[in-house]
């Protein structure tokens, strides 16, 4: 072997050496769900499904560590809102001026605004780590079916840049309003929201859609928990992966005369893809109900009575 290939080698093997230098200083070790979560906390409510998936309740999680885990991650959390109809620019005010206040402070904040038109959008205190994207929808389509129309629009938009921009993604209703932190606790791959009436429910009158040829529909005697429509999050591609199973559901359902709802179809599709983390019902409650004991800490706070 020549002095000009051993060289070469040498210098191969001392670059190896250093990329893996640099992975091992910088690599961010896995969280353990044990690290964070203190089920046992909260004896009076659910606080783990059948698959093991942690069901988040105030209390059960230790802030401190999930902080110090997603702060050396350096990541960057989006939400998704869409806004239509006469009361929307109402409800995107109260909206953005709560999530800007309670939703993942002190961490980087990409707002995705879809609106039937270009609203004015409110005045909001500006920061470094918030940033706000406002994207038009066709409104001659929104009467076939918002959650449709928006659902593919978003879908649209995660393709094209959102995934590239973005660690996790919310997408969630306008008719809402944050009223404490929103923080890292809700962080995975496929998140999911307990609906707040139906949580308190027997699970035998869970209202899914139970026409066999409907692409929504779950059997008689089966289904874990009833999830609420107003919040879905996870990694861009796995929300992607819903909007995909969502649309492909709809269209077999036109084809077959049938119409079921958009919260309906979220439900199969958690029923087929078990999600990674739950939200209590602190975290979308329904403030035409008064607040049962279990309920200590109201995150997040939507009105069913008014309608956009």
């Amino acid at each position: 072997m020549n002095s000009k290939r051993m060289l070469l080698l040498v210098l191969f093997a001392f670059s190896l050496m250093l990329v893996e230098r640099y992975f091992r200083n910088h690599q961010v070790e896995e969280l353990r769900l044990s690290d964070w979560f203190h089920p046992r906390k909260r004896p009076d409510v659910i606080t783990k499904t059948d698959w093991l998936a942690p069901i988040v309740w105030e209390g059960t999680f230790d802030r401190q560590v999930l902080e110090k885990h997603y702060r050396r991650r350096n990541i960057t959390v989006g939400l998704a809102v869409f806004a239509t109809g006469r009361f929307a620019e109402e409800y995107l005010r109260l909206f953005l001026h709560s999530a800007n206040k309670h939703f993942m402070t002190g961490y980087r904040v990409i707002f995705y605004i879809l609106v039937d038109a270009f609203l004015q959008l409110p005045d909001i205190q500006p920061s470094p780590l918030r940033t706000f994207k406002a994207f038009e929808v066709d409104a001659e389509r929104w009467w076939l079916d918002g959650s449709l129309v928006y659902m593919k629009s978003l879908g649209e938009h995660i393709t094209s840049h959102i995934q590239d921009e973005v660690d996790f993604l919310f997408s969630m209703a306008v008719n809402q309003v944050f009223q404490n932190e929103f923080g890292v606790e809700t962080l995975g791959p496929l998140v999911a929201q307990l609906h707040a009436w139906w949580y308190f429910r027997n699970t035998k009158n869970f209202p899914y859609e139970r026409r066999p040829t409907s692409a929504a529909s779950i059997p008689f005697g089966q289904g874990d928990f009833y999830y609420g429509s107003l919040m879905v999050g996870g990694t861009p591609r796995n929300i992607l992966d819903f909007i995909e199973e969502y649309l492909n559901g709809v269209i077999h359902d036109i084809k077959n005369g049938l119409n079921s709802t958009y919260e309906k179809h979220l439900n199969k599709y958690f029923y087929l893809n078990k999600p990674t983390k739950l939200l209590s019902p602190e975290y979308s409650w329904d403030l035409a109900f008064s607040p049962p004991p279990q309920i200590q800490y109201v995150k997040v706070a939507h009105d069913s009575h008014r309608k956009l």
